[in-house]
């Protein structure tokens, strides 16, 4: 059984006073309600609460379980009596908050399906308690509240169906802002494609046409000025073992694209860090970003550092839950390290294993004897720390 998360902690810690109040206010109006009251033990009654609502801090984790039991507890409740005649109201307003979690956290056909035993529940046990004890206004002619079955169950379900419509709604707008970042997410890949062939374009234009030019002039001096030729072929050799380098870094992380070109652009860096998180804000958590030092760094080496952070930050997303994340990129003595940590889930939703994010992080990172380190944090969420060396670029 895995751990609960932190949302799931807090939302335990804030239903314990309400669980608590609600006991205590269930148990009083069923001692002392408006109509007729309750004549059997009082610690029956401050049991029936307790059994009503003591079970709602879980109902968080274990929602359906949780909303089935209150509901088998309540439904006995009023058919046995244990209630407050005039204000039966209260011993369902557990039942409300278990609707409320199940039909926010459960499938779509789960949420739909319990809606009609919710609701039939509390109209079969007030109208059998009222048909069997026969209660009418004229037992509690003081009575602030009408004891009559129809004005009490109407109360009820009118409760239990605000309860379930809002739940509903809110997984609506998990669903609607869950697939707003799928589709944010997918958008970063294409992106990332797409960039991918524009640097192997330009890499390979103006590796070959350098090649070429350098080639041709070799050819036509090799007779007559040795030296220069053996200038023009040592040029050749650069150009095309830092080509090769280049190319096998762009073709280890390339994937297929079917999307139509797109105007050329230069290849992003560490200048372009907080565009990313600006763009990517209003689909997550708040994303506070530290730059120190990058700047002079060289151009594959940024363009590394801003894939680590996109696809880190692109996870978070998706994937961790969180309402924080932190990105630091510090550049110094030939190492750059980033690190990029959340409050989320943490290694509960290990980010996809085996797909293709961490792997090409941890290529992207190899390639240059780098470092990458992914798990969860010391204060929890998740947490991706990676340290890149390079060599400042010589002038040409």
């Amino acid at each position: 059984m895995t751990p609960p998360d932190r949302s799931e902690v807090r939302g335990a810690l804030i239903d314990v006073p309400v669980a608590a109040v609600l006991t205590h206010q269930i148990a009083t109006a069923t001692l002392d309600a408006p109509g007729p009251d309750y004549t059997g033990p009082a610690a029956v009654a401050w049991l029936t609460a307790a059994a009503l609502c003591l079970p709602l801090p879980a109902r968080r984790r274990w929602p359906l379980p949780v909303f089935v039991l209150v509901t088998a507890v309540a439904v006995v409740a009023t058919a046995a009596g244990v209630v407050g005649f005039g204000v039966i109201f209260l011993s369902w307003v557990p039942v409300a908050l278990a609707l409320y979690s199940a039909s926010a956290t459960t499938r779509w056909i789960v949420a739909v399906s319990i809606a009609p035993g919710a609701l039939a529940a509390p109209a079969v046990a007030i109208v059998w308690l009222y048909q069997r004890t026969g209660v009418t206004s004229t037992d509690a002619p003081g009575s602030e509240a009408p004891l009559w079955w129809e004005i009490e169950t109407g109360l009820v379900v009118v409760m239990l169906t605000a309860a379930w419509a809002t739940g509903c709604v809110i997984r609506w707008r998990r669903d609607v802002a869950a697939e707003s970042a799928r589709r944010l997410a997918r958008d970063a890949v294409a992106d990332e494609r797409l960039r991918i062939a524009r640097e192997l374009h330009d890499i390979v234009g103006h590796s070959l046409s350098l090649i070429a030019v350098k080639a041709t002039v070799a050819n036509h001096i090799a007779e007559e000025r040795p030296a220069e030729t053996r200038a023009a072929l040592l040029t050749i050799e650069k150009t095309s073992r830092s080509a090769l380098t280049e190319i096998r870094r762009l073709l280890d992380v390339l994937r297929e694209d079917d999307d139509p070109a797109a105007d050329l652009a230069p290849s992003p860096g560490t200048a372009e860090l907080p565009e990313l998180v600006e763009r990517l804000r209003p689909a997550g958590p708040r994303i506070d970003l530290d730059l120190s030092g990058a700047d002079e760094l060289p151009a594959a080496v940024g363009l590394t550092v801003y894939r680590l952070v996109q696809e880190s930050l692109t996870n978070v997303i998706k994937h961790a839950d969180a309402t924080r994340c932190r990105v630091e990129v510090r550049a110094a003595d030939g190492t750059v390290h980033i690190e990029v940590t959340d409050d989320g889930r943490g290694a509960r939703n290990p980010r996809r294993p085996g797909g293709q994010g961490l792997i090409g992080m941890r290529e992207r990172v190899t390639m240059y004897g780098g470092s990458l380190t992914t798990g969860t944090g010391p204060d929890g969420g998740f947490r991706v720390v990676a340290a890149v060396p390079y060599t400042a670029e010589e002038p040409a």
